[in-house]
C-alpha cells in the first residue's frame, strides 16, 4: 500500500458511472470496516480512509475486490483539517480515473477514538484531541467534500448511546457526539435543497477494540452491559454495519435528520 492511496479493481465492477460509491472514514477496522464490507456486499463501491495500519486498510480493499467491488484506500488523519483540501483533490482524480465521475454518493463519518476519564481529570489536551477528530474534523471534512457528494446523496454521522444516557468517565466523548447530532440536523436542513439526507447512527456498547477493547475483553463489564440491554447481549460490529447499510439503501431515502440508536435496547 502506498503512503496515500491504494486501489483494488475487480472484474465484476460496474461500468463507469453506473454504480454507487461510498466514502467511509476510519474503515480499516471496527465499525468502519464492518460498514465498508457490508456496503460492498450490497453492491456499493468503496473509498475508505485510515490514519494508520495500512495493512488493515489493504485487507479491506482486497476483501471488497473479492466481493466484486472497486475499492480505494487513502491515508488521512481526520483530526488535521489542513489535509482535507489535498485529500479532496486526490478523490477527484480517483473518481475520474476509476468511474469517470466527478462525485460519490454516500459519506459515512466514522473515524474517531474514545476517552474514558472522569470530568475532574479531563485535560485540555485530551479534550482538544477529541474535538479535532469528532467535531472539527467531521464539520470541516463534510464541508470540504460537500461539492463532491452527488445530489440525492446521503450522509451518515456516527454518534453514541452515551449522548442519550450517562456513564461516568465519558463526559468529553459524549459531549462531542452530542455536538455531532446537532450538526447532523443542520446538514439535513442546509443540504436538503440538493436532495442530500443526513442522519445519525448511535451505537450502544460494541465488542470491538474501541477504547482498548474493554467491552469485548472485560467479562465483568460485558456482563453488566448485557444485563442493561433488552436483547441481552452487547453489539457486534456487523450489527452496526448492517444498520448503516440499511440507511443507505434505496428504500430509506425519506429518513432525514434523524438519530437512529443501534443498541439492542440499552437502558430502556
Amino acid at each position: 500500500m502506498t503512503d496515500r492511496t491504494d486501489t483494488a479493481n475487480a472484474t465484476a465492477s460496474p461500468r463507469p458511472g453506473t454504480g454507487r460509491i461510498a466514502l467511509v472514514t476510519g474503515a480499516n477496522r471496527g465499525l468502519g470496516r464492518s460498514t465498508a464490507l457490508r456496503l460492498a456486499e450490497d453492491g456499493v463501491d468503496l473509498l475508505i480512509t485510515y490514519r494508520s495500519h495500512a495493512d488493515e486498510a489493504r485487507a479491506v480493499v482486497d476483501a471488497a475486490a473479492a466481493l466484486g467491488r472497486t475499492a480505494h484506500a487513502f491515508q488521512l488523519d481526520t483530526g488535521r483539517v489542513e489535509d482535507f483540501a489535498p485529500f479532496a483533490e486526490e478523490l477527484r482524480a480517483v473518481l475520474k480515473d476509476s468511474w469517470d465521475r466527478e462525485d460519490f454518493d454516500f459519506l459515512v463519518n466514522n473515524a474517531g477514538g474514545g476517552l474514558s476519564r472522569p470530568f475532574t481529570e479531563t485535560t485540555v489536551e485530551s479534550f482538544d484531541e477529541l474535538m479535532n477528530v469528532h467535531v472539527r474534523g467531521v464539520y470541516f471534512l463534510t464541508q470540504t467534500l460537500a461539492p463532491l457528494i452527488a445530489d440525492g446523496g446521503r450522509i451518515i454521522n456516527l454518534s453514541s448511546g452515551l449522548a442519550r444516557f450517562t456513564t461516568p468517565g465519558f463526559s468529553a466523548y459524549a459531549a462531542m457526539k452530542g455536538a455531532v447530532e446537532v450538526l447532523t440536523r443542520y446538514l439535513a436542513k442546509e443540504l436538503g435543497g440538493r436532495g442530500i439526507t443526513a442522519n445519525i447512527v448511535a451505537p450502544g456498547p460494541v465488542a470491538t477494540d474501541f477504547g482498548g477493547g474493554a467491552v469485548r475483553d472485560n467479562a465483568q463489564m460485558r456482563g453488566f452491559l448485557e444485563s442493561q440491554t433488552a436483547l441481552g447481549r452487547v453489539g457486534e460490529a456487523a450489527d452496526i454495519g448492517g444498520v448503516i447499510s440499511a440507511l443507505l439503501s434505496e428504500r430509506t431515502g425519506w429518513i432525514n435528520g434523524q438519530r437512529i440508536e443501534a443498541s439492542g435496547g440499552m437502558l430502556l
